[in-house]
């Protein structure tokens, strides 16, 4: 168990409003972002099949968080995803990137609007070219929800994500969502990756704006 001061209450004096300086690993993630040659393979009653997809990804710096002592420097995201040629939502995710600077570690959010929410979580080094993070069924800090079809039909075990930066700027991703399905006896791993390209800056967090 990581330990924690016994003055749970008490916000730092020195709070540092400049996010973008202060996000460690997740610094390179500011900005908005484009994806053309995402990859989703998914289960189908035939079989698993793969969805080629096309992803618009904006992050944006918040205000430091802070509960008591502890302090969460972030980024607001949401992806777009859609197939290709068409504008219909393929996928839809909001939620937080989050860097906590004392302990190294990296929080990431996520709500679908399928009625599922989780938050996965690992150590990182502030320079690291690369990091995984994972969530856990069960788990009560790093956990997984679902709405009652779901855990009935699709029942999410784990959930993986790993990024890594590139040298040329860009970003990727590899997600691997492991499901225990009814009818089948062996788990199946939903898998999704993509590369993402920079199309835009990030905006500063409005702390920021007023220094």
């Amino acid at each position: 168990m990581p330990k924690f001061p016994d003055d749970i209450y008490t916000e730092p004096s020195d709070l540092d409003g400049r996010t973008l300086s202060n996000l460690g690993p997740l610094r390179r993630m500011a900005g908005i972002w484009q994806g053309e040659k995402g990859v989703d393979v998914k289960p189908k009653a035939q079989g698993p099949k793969t969805q080629v997809y096309v992803e618009h990804y904006e992050l944006q710096p918040i205000d430091p968080q802070t509960n008591g002592p502890q302090v969460l420097y972030g980024l607001r995201y949401h992806t777009f995803i859609h197939k290709p040629g068409l504008t219909k939502m393929y996928h839809d995710q909001v939620g937080y990137w989050l860097w906590e600077p004392a302990t190294g570690t990296v929080m990431h959010t996520l709500a679908i609007p399928r009625g599922q929410i989780a938050m996965a979580s690992g150590h990182v080094d502030a320079d690291a070219d690369s990091f995984e993070l994972v969530a856990a069924r069960g788990s009560l800090v790093n956990g997984i929800v679902s709405n009652p079809f779901i855990e009935h039909a699709f029942t999410t075990l784990e959930w993986r994500i790993a990024v890594a930066f590139n040298a040329d700027g860009t970003w990727s991703y590899n997600q691997d969502t492991v499901m225990q399905i009814q009818g089948l006896a062996e788990p199946f791993h939903h898998t999704d990756r993509n590369t993402l390209t920079k199309i835009g800056e990030p905006t500063l967090n409005p702390l920021a704006m007023q220094a």
